[in-house]
């Protein structure tokens, strides 16, 4: 346990800062959802004007900017984007860093197994993960409903919370993957956000052309699409049992690199 108290400390003001983002990210929409809101169907006939590829990148899909709902969905791209980043870094260096800042003698001194490590540690990222995003459930419902009257779309947002868990916890354990695996743990993190930042590329692609669709089983991003969990399309059971047994393959892979990898010291 004192491995897990000991990541949770290293990581706090790391997790607080992240918070703030996540807080800043969603007072500021809500001032650009009022500007939108006031143009009414203006807006909505402006927006047709932007070409497709350009709403995909950006997140537009077919949402109705007018309604909370709509804009909501468009916001939360860019928030999964945060906690899918903060996930993957997280995993990375959770595993790295007692080689990367020369401090693995304060592991191997303890009288644990290298799976009790392992278990604290991903405990502790677990934990981060969960913390943000109840942050992001928290201030998404509070914030959205505080200053935005009529609409109410708390389950929608709480099934939209839902998927970004998965996809946490899916670029979480890539990186601890990519630490555990790899020869060197320092580029780990690197690594694995070029990772996010290939299937996020090709998640676009799938939006802006169709023709692309068979690549959806590579990209998480492809998963969870907001437009269809907002439009009462639900969770698809294809996708849900792959992110579980890609997430269980990943943990398992992270047991055994790191059970038989030579730490540096």
């Amino acid at each position: 346990m004192n491995i897990f108290f000991r990541e949770l400390k290293a990581h706090q003001r790391s997790l607080i800062l992240w918070s703030m983002a996540i807080f800043f990210m969603i007072i500021s929409s809500i001032g650009k959802f009022t500007a939108y809101a006031e143009t009414g169907q203006s807006m909505n006939e402006l927006l047709s004007q932007i070409p497709a590829s350009i709403k995909a990148v950006l997140g537009m899909g077919g949402f109705d900017l007018t309604k909370i709902s709509g804009f909501y969905g468009m916001l939360y791209l860019y928030l999964l984007l945060m906690a899918t980043i903060h996930a993957a870094l997280l995993g990375a260096n959770i595993i790295a860093k007692e080689e990367t800042e020369k401090t693995t003698e304060f592991l191997m001194v303890k009288p644990v197994s290298r799976a009790n490590i392992i278990t604290a540690k991903l405990l502790a990222a677990l934990f981060n993960i969960v913390v943000f995003n109840l942050v992001t459930l928290f201030f998404s419902v509070t914030l959205m409903g505080k200053y935005i009257k009529g609409e109410n779309i708390t389950r929608e947002i709480l099934i939209l919370m839902v998927g970004m868990f998965i996809l946490q916890l899916m670029f979480l354990v890539i990186g601890t993957v990519t630490a555990a695996a790899g020869k060197r743990p320092g580029s780990a993190a690197s690594i694995t956000t070029t990772i996010l930042v290939v299937t996020f590329i090709i998640s676009s692609a799938i939006n802006i052309n169709s023709k692309l669709a068979f690549l959806k089983f590579i990209t998480p991003f492809a998963y969870f699409k907001a437009e269809k969990l907002l439009n009462g399309g639900g969770f698809d059971l294809v996708f849900v049992i792959l992110s579980l047994v890609i997430i269980t393959i990943l943990v398992f892979v992270t047991y055994t690199s790191y059970g038989k990898r030579d730490l540096m010291v």
